[in-house]
């Protein structure tokens, strides 16, 4: 084999290794915020980061790596994969709650009734009034509440604090760093149209 297609399998076999552990760390700090109550934004945004972000992100470079890119292409990529994880995983995060559920696939308001640490919840939180913020602890710390109930009840929460609004200005925010880093890859705008449509496509999607 020779040396440059050694080079190439180390670097790959190397993001492999560190998105795998990154993954993992993701998924152990997902699980680490189900009992807590004072979870970050910030922290959140690591999470997903780390959970989802770091596959998209690892999955682009490998192409740019397998294709001989330059490696400050190869680094664009990785860091438009990241950005655009960001804003597919809080697309998903939205639509768990204002998704049409025929378009969804499933009922909505899972997050809700799991009480999951959402970029939602975090913020509806965080931003409440002291009378919202008594509301939606009932809800949160309410055993065995109807399903229906709770997610309108919660929903309505969101909706007076403008957590929708919220969540799609982030949404925007994470899609256009995208847009910029992927803007920076040295190829012709005809070579990155699909995958900036396939980008947009997953970041409007309604299931």
């Amino acid at each position: 084999m020779m040396q440059c297609d050694k080079d190439k399998m180390y670097d790959v076999l190397s993001l492999f290794t560190e998105t795998a552990l990154e993954i993992g760390e993701g998924q152990q700090y997902d699980m680490d915020f189900e009992n807590r109550s004072d979870v970050t934004e910030e922290e959140y945004i690591e999470m997903i980061r780390l959970k989802t972000s770091v596959l998209l992100a690892c999955a682009t470079n490998i192409g740019a790596i397998l294709a001989n890119a330059p490696k400050e292409d190869c680094s664009n990529l990785y860091k438009f994969g990241e950005q655009f994880g960001l804003a597919f995983q809080l697309q998903d995060d939205l639509l768990d709650v204002y998704g049409d559920p025929k378009k969804f696939g499933k009922k909505i308001g899972g997050d809700i009734m799991c009480n999951k640490k959402t970029y939602m919840l975090i913020n509806a939180y965080n931003r409440a009034n002291s009378q919202q913020r008594t509301e939606l602890e009932k809800w949160i710390n309410m055993e065995n509440p109807d399903r229906d109930e709770k997610v309108t009840a919660v929903t309505a929460i969101y909706d007076a604090i403008g957590i929708k609004e919220l969540c799609k200005d982030k949404i925007s925010y994470y899609f256009n760093e995208a847009s910029m880093y992927l803007d920076k890859v040295n190829v012709s705008d005809e070579r990155k149209k699909n995958l900036r449509e396939y980008a947009s496509y997953m970041v409007n999607r309604e299931r």
